[in-house]
């Protein structure tokens, strides 16, 4: 019986060693990466109060150079009102924008 026992021991410890050996071989597997998917989030966006229709800014007929070229006061006068009317105009085109705009901003 003496014999069994050292043999069952040097079995024992190779089967130890092996079991070892195959559970190192064999790395752990990488944790898969979290899926990344797209969320949604509530954040306003940025839009301009101005219409697309809007014209552009007019040509004013008092500018400093036409009044300098005025050959009177007469002359001059008549550009300042029509300056004036053109000013009135635009002015009553643009309050409504810009009314709409404090509107939709929440001011």
């Amino acid at each position: 019986m003496k014999r069994v026992l050292p043999a069952a021991v040097a079995l024992a410890w190779s089967c130890a060693c092996l079991m070892l050996l195959a559970g190192c071989a064999h790395a752990p597997a990488a944790a898969p990466e979290p899926a990344l998917a797209p969320i949604e989030v509530d954040r306003p966006v940025a839009a301009s109060c101005v219409p697309a229709n809007m014209a552009d800014a007019p040509e004013y007929p008092d500018t400093d150079q036409a009044l300098k070229t005025a050959p009177d006061a007469a002359e001059r006068y008549q550009l300042l009102y029509a300056g004036r009317k053109v000013r009135t105009a635009r002015v009553n085109e643009l309050e409504p924008v810009i009314a709409a705009c404090r509107k939709a901003g929440g001011k």
